[in-house]
């Protein structure tokens, strides 16, 4: 393991509670690699070594059971690359096994990601079984061609088959819809939005497709809607979505009331996550400091430093300097913002650390602020970089 722990900058510091913990597992494999995807995911070559992989989940976990003694996990997220590549038998083990290991809430939110390429009826009422009781699907779009320009590996009608599948096992899911994408129209986009809807589902991401650095899409940019007919894009979303009772709670994030996705919502509050498998992220607090750490991202390598007991690549204590910014980049993603008390609960640090940040955003509209609460106003969520660029500070 490589390390670089970094003293904090005052002797005074520390954390009065520890925030919520929850578990991020990764399953780094897919069927083919999306083109504009920029995620730890590799293509499946000869299959994936499910057992093999599970068993190094479990002795990953293990191995950071002294980080978190005592403390009880909220809720499970497995994300990817493409989980329901794996068997519900596979879930079932990994499950159990998680429940052996740690404190798991009774009601934990255990919520899977899947690909509408992927599903299996059996393989589906397999993993509600196994506990998993949340779905994540990723749609992308209800337009065979706009599919196709994704180099996604299912068809409009298998979208539609894997939401009647999702719905007779779970009463919880969230579809992943894109837009602004390769020759997309206005019309199109609020289609897609207005097919999921009627769908059913109980909470929908509305991502705005992005050229990410590393992908194949920023190697060869596709034809793409203007900023203009993007922008209309979002504000017919956000519009459609309204009238039909979703709320907004998040940057690119709508719920049924009652449904916002727990996991997420304790990532923008900046709690806690242990995060197992490869490639993944953990944020951990303590009493007297912060870490951060990765995991080997290429699952050969992964696999084999877990055989060899150890599978964390880097690990690092985040500085004082990092806190604000590290809080800030994420609580402001929620549209509601946060209560000042929060920011002091989860940083160890007091808001006069940034009053002169909070106080020329609130001069500039990018914030708004009463005694008790700070949130990003209309032209802050819009403008969302900027903002958060003010609290960016050198070591």
């Amino acid at each position: 393991m490589q390390a670089i722990l970094q003293p904090t900058s005052s002797a005074n510091w520390g954390l009065t509670a520890l925030p919520p913990l929850s578990l991020y597992i990764h399953f780094p494999w897919c069927v083919k690699k999306c083109p504009y995807c920029d995620f730890n995911s590799h293509a499946v070559r000869e299959g994936v070594p499910e057992q093999q992989y599970i068993e190094a989940l479990l002795r990953d976990l293990e191995s950071c059971l002294p980080l978190i003694w005592g403390r009880q996990v909220n809720t499970i997220f497995m994300g990817g690359g493409t989980p329901s590549l794996f068997s519900a038998d596979a879930m079932e083990t990994l499950l159990a096994g998680i429940r052996a290991r740690l404190r798991l809430q009774p009601d934990a939110e255990i919520t899977l990601e899947a690909n509408p390429g992927t599903f299996e009826a059996e393989k589906f009422a397999g993993y509600r079984v196994a506990g998993i009781n949340r779905l994540s699907i990723g749609i992308q779009s209800f337009n065979g061609d706009h599919l196709k320009a994704l180099g996604r590996i299912h068809n409009d009608e298998e979208a539609h088959k894997a939401i009647d599948i999702a719905r007779q096992h779970f009463d919880n899911f969230n579809l992943d819809i894109m837009y602004a994408l390769p020759r997309q129209t206005l019309e199109q986009a609020i289609s897609d939005i207005d097919t999921a809807i009627a769908a059913g589902s109980t909470h929908l991401s509305a991502y705005h497709l992005t050229l990410e650095p590393n992908t194949l899409f920023h190697r060869y940019p596709p034809a793409l809607p203007d900023d203009d007919t993007a922008a209309d894009m979002q504000d017919a979303i956000e519009a459609h979505l309204a009238a039909a009772g979703f709320e907004h709670y998040e940057t690119s994030a709508f719920a049924r009331p009652g449904r916002r996705a727990k996991h997420n919502l304790n990532y923008w509050t900046f709690g806690d996550y242990l995060g197992i498998g490869a490639g993944a992220h953990a944020k951990i607090s303590f009493p007297d400091k912060i870490i951060r750490q990765m995991r080997y991202k290429q699952p050969t390598e992964y696999l084999t430093h877990m055989a060899q007991g150890n599978a964390v690549q880097t690990e690092e204590r985040v500085t004082l300097t990092q806190l604000p910014f590290e809080f800030m980049l994420n609580a402001l993603r929620l549209l509601d913002g946060f209560d000042i008390d929060l920011f002091t609960q989860r940083t160890g640090l007091p808001l006069t650390k940034v009053i002169h940040e909070v106080e020329r955003a609130v001069a500039d509209g990018l914030l708004s602020r009463d005694l008790h609460h700070i949130a990003p106003t209309e032209r802050g969520r819009r403008f969302l970089n900027t903002l958060l660029e003010r609290f960016l500070k050198e070591e």
